[in-house]
């Protein structure tokens, strides 16, 4: 049984239900997903929530607690050999609590971000789960200080950045000098990994979307969950107002803009903000986050898991995030982090710039935005430090470690 409550989560457990098919061809999965699961071949007891914060739970209570009542529910019925969590934290250690009880063997996959706030948490999850794999370098330790097996197996995005790079080349070279090289990339030092994108790679994916290839892009990341959507949709659509009619800009180079949506994203529930970002010459993409950004030249991405993705391909951005008034002043409080993005916390120090809340705006937005464009210092700085972020994920394969994992615990 897999349980992912996000858009990312339910990526990371659509990749593991299809390694652990590939190895176990009659196994059966069930799970708390989306479409992606479902497509792999998970039996879906219940559909992914996507609630974010306080204010934004509170919203999806009904949901949260079908969704939780069906989990169990199956359990008692199905009995699974082996439990997968995946992040999902309040929901997901409910779960385990209840599945402990039945003697069922637990393995929590991505871990909630512990490191960030309510570190009591690490002694909960090792009380009740069997063993641990993460997908940050530095949460392994974290989690072996707790005396819980833990494991870092790398992270899941890679598989899917190159799933999509094997579909349109056919495969990836390894580590060929430039010039040798059938494909458009350019190698990472010392091989492995997610390669380097070059201009005439990034012109093929704008053909492949149906872009103009001798345009530069600039993408627009709003986010997966409702309440990123309400807060950041508007934004983007300021931000692209005044992006196409900044004088400094538009005599320079003529851009042209996407915006990738998650598979999961409710396009008649949010059709007035994507109206009117289309009328700004925004061009949707649905599922589509990896090619977008392959074919990226800049990007305003809202701060979560898309940063990551960003930096792996090597996009320069900013970082923005808005929140309800109240869950923003509670995280305050609780929060213990200097840096939002993962690609902050990776570096530990500001590699990007985060524009939060009121600090949110077009005008801040469109300030930082230039400066990445017309200042070749803080653009090859912010490239070079993109590029040493994937050092320590390079040559690890996290969907068939953890279907190992998961293997090994049901006695496989």
């Amino acid at each position: 049984m897999i349980i992912a409550g996000e858009s990312s989560g339910e990526l990371y457990g659509s990749l593991l239900a299809r390694t652990l098919r590939h190895k176990w061809a009659d196994l059966h999965i069930i799970g708390v997903g989306g479409e992606r699961m479902k497509e792999a071949g998970v039996e879906l007891v219940s559909p992914i929530s996507d609630a974010f914060g306080l204010i934004e739970a509170v919203s999806s209570l009904n949901k949260i607690k079908t969704a939780f009542n069906n989990s169990i529910d199956a359990i008692k019925k199905f009995r699974p050999g082996v439990l997968v969590l995946i992040d999902y934290p309040d929901f997901n250690l409910k779960v385990a609590k209840a599945a402990k009880k039945f003697g069922i063997k637990i393995l929590y996959y991505v871990s909630p971000q512990v490191w960030a706030w309510r570190k009591s948490r690490v002694k909960k999850i090792a009380g009740l789960t069997d063993r641990m794999a993460v997908i940050l370098p530095f949460e392994e330790k974290i989690y072996g200080n707790a005396g819980l097996t833990c494991e870092f197996v790398g992270h899941p995005i890679l598989e899917e950045i190159e799933a999509v790079l094997e579909a349109e080349f056919g495969s990836i070279p390894t580590i060929n000098p430039p010039s040798a090289s059938p494909l458009p990339f350019i190698p990472p030092v010392g091989g492995g990994g997610v390669l380097s994108p070059t201009p005439e790679l990034r012109a093929l994916f704008k053909s492949d979307l149906g872009l103009d290839p001798d345009k530069p892009l600039l993408s627009l990341l709003p986010g997966s969950r409702p309440s990123e959507l309400n807060r950041h949709l508007p934004l983007m659509t300021g931000v692209l107002r005044r992006f196409r009619s900044d004088p400094e800009i538009n005599s320079q180079k003529n851009y042209q803009f996407c915006m990738p949506l998650a598979p999961n994203t409710d396009e008649k529930r949010y059709y007035s903000y994507f109206e009117s970002l289309k009328r700004e010459g925004a061009v949707m993409r649905k599922g589509e986050t990896v090619k977008v950004l392959a074919a990226s030249d800049l990007a305003v991405v809202a701060s979560g898991t898309a940063t990551l993705q960003t930096a792996f391909l090597e996009v320069p951005m900013v970082v923005v995030y808005k929140l309800s008034p109240m869950t923003y002043q509670l995280g305050k409080l609780v929060l213990n982090v200097r840096y939002i993005s993962l690609v902050n916390i990776l570096s530990d120090r500001e590699v990007v710039t985060e524009l939060i809340q009121k600090r949110a705006n077009p005008v801040q937005i469109m300030r930082e935005l230039k400066k990445i464009m017309f200042d070749e210092n803080y653009r090859k700085h912010m490239l070079d430090s993109l590029r040493k972020i994937k050092e320590p994920f390079s040559g690890r394969r996290p969907s068939d470690r953890v279907a190992e994992i998961v293997m090994e615990m049901a006695g496989k």
